[in-house]
């Protein structure tokens, strides 16, 4: 029998900076929720608005991979690796921090916004040497489909993370129905729902609701509004 939790959007940690308006899934920041730390190896799951022209200064990071998928606007990034990027609305960014690693990340624009999603993973190996990579997808590739944005293997589709873990985003139509098979027993799948309205083994998310399932292998996905969009992240609960 299938476990599943369910995160209403509603229920998220919020904080308002003003220039930065921000919702945590898990624990983060001045937000703290003992029942909502972690999901397996998924440690966070951040979903930033930042004001044009404003971001977060050069900070560090180390022994954790951070994702991040801007979902609308572009975001400006540079590092102590000497990477200086602009990602926009397909690209996907990683970072192994690894051994430590510093940067900052603005919004590229002075007076539209940009909104992404900033998700870390727990890696299997620590203290590996620090390692950046971008790509751009076809955001077409995943209507009425799950496309492929991660996974543990450097010659497959999308980044690639120290975990083993597999990351896909769908944008389905009206009654789009589908089903994901894990790609390794024993992990878990967090879903999180970016746009619209979809149902997940029977459990009705709304925009923005998050779901953890386990102690399973297969989950069916139904869209319920037009151009309703889903992220799945597939990772080690151990």
């Amino acid at each position: 029998m299938a476990n599943q939790l369910i995160h209403k959007a509603a229920t998220r940690g919020h904080a308002d900076h003003g220039w930065l308006r921000t919702n945590h899934t898990f624990s983060f920041a001045d937000y703290y929720n003992p029942e909502r730390v972690h999901f397996g190896a998924l440690r966070v799951l951040n979903d930033d608005y930042i004001a044009g022209g404003m971001g977060f200064g050069t900070h560090p990071h180390d022994n954790m991979e951070i994702i991040t998928i801007p979902l609308e606007g572009d975001l400006e990034h540079k590092d102590s690796m000497g990477n200086g990027t602009v990602i926009k609305h397909g690209d996907v960014q990683v970072m192994s921090a690894g051994t430590g690693i510093t940067h900052s990340e603005y919004n590229h624009n002075k007076t539209k916004p940009v909104q992404l999603l900033q998700i870390w993973v727990f890696p299997n190996k620590r203290n590996v040497t620090p390692r950046y990579d971008q790509i751009t997808l076809d955001v077409n590739e995943r209507r009425n489909k799950l496309q492929q944005i991660l996974s543990p293997n450097s010659d497959d589709e999308g980044v690639w993370i120290h975990q083993d873990a597999w990351f896909h985003i769908g944008r389905f139509d009206q009654h789009f129905e589908t089903t994901y098979t894990w790609k390794k027993q024993g992990n878990g799948v967090y879903v999180f729902v970016i746009k619209g309205d979809i149902t997940v083994n029977g459990t009705a998310l709304n925009e923005r609701d998050g779901s953890g399932i386990w102690n399973t292998d297969t989950m069916t996905i139904q869209a319920n509004s037009a151009n309703a969009e889903l992220l799945i992240m597939e990772v080690p609960m151990h």
